[in-house]
C-alpha cells in the first residue's frame, strides 16, 4: 500500500498543444491513469469494486518544472504519503530522463456506490495498509491544512 508504483508513457501527438509541448490538462490525465495503475499494482481495483467503493479527486496541487515534448518518454511515480480521517494524500512525480518535470499532491476521497463517503483509514486498512498514517511531508501538510480550511468555510 505504501510502495511506489511506476507507470511509463510516451508523449503522443494528441498530448501536445499549440505551443508544441504537453498541455497542462494532459499531465492530469497521465496522473489519473497512473493512479489507476497504482490501485491495480496494490491489488486494490478488484477489492474496492467488491465493496462498491471508488476513488475521486477532491483537490490537487500541481507544480510544473519543465515541458515534455512530442515523442519523449516519461515515468510517473505514484505513492500514498499519508491520510487523515477523510482524505488519502497521494504524491505523483513525472520524470523524463530522471529529471522531475511535474510534481503533484492529490487529495483522494473514496465514495460508495449508492451514496456515502468512505473514511480513508477504512480504505487503507481494507487494502492491507498500516493502521497509522505516515507523517505527511511538510509541503503536503501545509496544503492539506489550507484545503481543510477551504472546505470547512464552504460547507
Amino acid at each position: 500500500m505504501l510502495d511506489t508504483s511506476v507507470t511509463k508513457t510516451r508523449v503522443r501527438p494528441f498530448d501536445i498543444d499549440i505551443y508544441l509541448h504537453v498541455n497542462n490538462a494532459v499531465y492530469l490525465n497521465m496522473m489519473d491513469a497512473a493512479r489507476s495503475n497504482f490501485l491495480a499494482d496494490c491489488g486494490g481495483m478488484k477489492s474496492l469494486n467488491s465493496k462498491g467503493w471508488y476513488p475521486v479527486v477532491a483537490a490537487s496541487s500541481v507544480k510544473y518544472r519543465s515541458s515534455l515534448l512530442l515523442g519523449q518518454k516519461a515515468e510517473i511515480s505514484t505513492r500514498v504519503v499519508g491520510w487523515d480521517p477523510r482524505i488519502a494524500y497521494i504524491e505523483q512525480i513525472i520524470r523524463h530522463e530522471g529529471k522531475v518535470v511535474t510534481q503533484a499532491y492529490i487529495a483522494a476521497r473514496f465514495l460508495a456506490k449508492g451514496g456515502g463517503k468512505v473514511p480513508a483509514p477504512d480504505v487503507v486498512e481494507f487494502l492491507g495498509g498500516p493502521h497509522v498514517s505516515p507523517e505527511l511531508p511538510a509541503d503536503c501538510l501545509a496544503w492539506a491544512k489550507a484545503m481543510d480550511v477551504y472546505f470547512r468555510e464552504r460547507g
